[in-house]
């Protein structure tokens, strides 16, 4: 028995999230789908990332177990011939047989993509979210100076999160434009249910002028869902990459 970890990028239009559920096709089901019929044998993949519906991934993590006599960076030549055009293995190799990709130390880095012009482009909307009203966006960077660091984010916590605590650590926090593109870029060492997508919403609220930067610390200190911006559409959203730590 070896681990095989994966580095896999998707479109996440057609799917509903990450995750294998029983009433609807996710990028985890048709991962183990396709690895089991290619090995011969039953397998569950884990990830390290549970992205909701509709979110993309360049760099998504997962690993598996398996008996396959196939080198481990050969799998991911052999997975792709199989797969459906919206996932792609960027990377396969044998890892340590220990090596659990969520409970590693490390940081995630996701970006969320804002089609900022009068009009929306047609090529743009499975990638972006069309906000027609103009951004300001050296107010949306003063704002995130608010959000780097280690802090109780409980006001950017979706409804449903799960969680023993809401103390989470941002290591940066970027916003930049190019033409009608606005990015925000957000490194972690972990998020929480909507997270990213929450910051991403009250940042945008920023940036439409309804509150000055400084509001975002008092949302912060709030601990209180209903004081942060809505939860901003998941098309917008990236899990661009993961790195792990020694």
């Amino acid at each position: 028995m070896k681990r095989i970890g994966l580095v896999v990028a998707y479109d996440g239009t057609n799917y509903c999230g990450w995750q294998t559920q029983p009433n609807g096709i996710t990028v985890q089901g048709v991962l183990n789908d396709t690895l089991s019929e290619l090995l011969g044998e039953k397998i569950e993949t884990i990830g390290a990332s549970r992205t909701d519906a509709g979110v993309h991934a360049m760099g998504n993590v997962a690993v598996f177990d398996t008996d396959t006599r196939i080198p481990g960076e050969k799998i991911s030549y052999a997975l792709n011939q199989r797969l459906p055009e919206d996932i792609r293995i960027q990377l396969s190799e044998e890892v340590e047989p220990d090596f659990h990709p969520r409970y590693c130390d490390s940081e995630k880095t996701y970006e969320y993509r804002i089609l900022n012009r009068k009009f929306p482009v047609p090529t743009e909307r499975l990638y972006t979210y069309f906000y027609h009203y103009k951004l300001d966006v050296d107010k949306m960077k003063a704002a995130t100076s608010y959000l780097i660091g280690q802090h109780d984010f409980a006001s950017f916590c979706g409804a449903k999160a799960q969680v023993k605590t809401t103390i989470r650590t941002v290591t940066g926090i970027d916003v930049w434009r190019d033409g009608d593109i606005v990015t925000i870029r957000v490194t972690g060492t972990g998020f929480l249910y909507n997270m990213v997508r929450i910051i991403a919403g009250t940042l945008i609220e920023v940036g439409n002028g309804q509150y000055p930067p400084e509001r975002v610390k008092t949302i912060l200190e709030a601990c209180n869902r209903e004081t942060a911006g809505p939860t901003a559409p998941a098309q917008g959203l990236t899990l661009m990459g993961i790195e792990f730590f020694d």
